[in-house]
């Protein structure tokens, strides 16, 4: 199955209309023709199959059939993650952790950040794409990016982590998570979080835990974290 996507779309619509881009793609590419079935979601949560009733390549247009709502996760990861130097890391990062199960992200910028500017439009389109590739009806949320003081006075819901490398009493991750709990972990840059900002975490009850026994990568370091909470929520 390959899964288009329309942020639009909506459970009230009957008909979709692609935009040119699309419409070139399912007819020119994928050689779809009318009759085809496509499978649609909006990111929302829903998956939308329609029938091709317009095979042009500029306005390619499917009458929606069936519309069907999947069912949330028990839990929503939230990770907060300090923008790696080299784009393509962080990229990367995005790309697998939507493919593993992810529902929120928040480039942070730290004391110890070399990198101060984001793509997130390029960011988004990743996410998209990942979402479709990995036939996720649901599109991670990707906040905007905030300095870590900024992050640590939002509110927070449930488990609250932070991963960092200094040496000083430590829990386990894996023994510290708990399955169908939401779940916030903070990662830090390649020079790690500065003293300051750990002990800020802490003061804002986030324990500070350790993901293995070598020192990971930032986006390493991310996906880790983000297996380790799908991993504990499917036993």
């Amino acid at each position: 199955m390959q899964l288009f996507f329309n942020q639009d779309l909506t459970e009230n619509n009957s008909e979709i209309r692609f935009s040119k881009e699309e419409s070139r793609h399912i007819v020119k590419v994928l050689r779809k023709s009318v009759g085809d079935i496509l499978h649609i979601t909006n990111g929302k949560g829903w998956l939308f199959t329609a029938e091709i009733t317009l095979a042009d390549i500029k306005n390619c247009i499917a009458v929606i059939k069936t519309s069907i709502l999947k069912p949330k996760k028990t839990y929503t990861l939230h990770l907060a993650v300090a923008p790696t130097k080299m784009n393509d890391r962080y990229e990367w990062f995005l790309e697998k952790a939507t493919e593993i199960g992810i529902d929120m992200i928040t480039p942070v910028f730290c004391d110890n950040s070399e990198r101060r500017v984001i793509k997130a439009d390029r960011f988004q389109k990743i996410l998209q794409s990942a979402m479709k590739q990995s036939l996720n009806c649901y599109l991670p949320k990707l906040n905007d990016a905030i300095s870590f003081d900024n992050f640590l006075n939002q509110e927070h819901q449930g488990q609250l982590f932070i991963a960092h490398c200094e040496d000083s009493d430590k829990k386990s991750l894996k023994q510290e998570l708990k399955p169908h709990t939401d779940t916030t972990i903070l990662i830090g840059p390649e020079g790690d979080f500065s003293t300051q900002e750990i002990q800020k975490a802490l003061q804002h009850n986030f324990t500070p835990v350790v993901l293995g026994d070598t020192r990971l990568r930032t986006e390493t370091a991310a996906i880790v974290a983000c297996h380790s909470v799908a991993f504990i929520n499917e036993l």
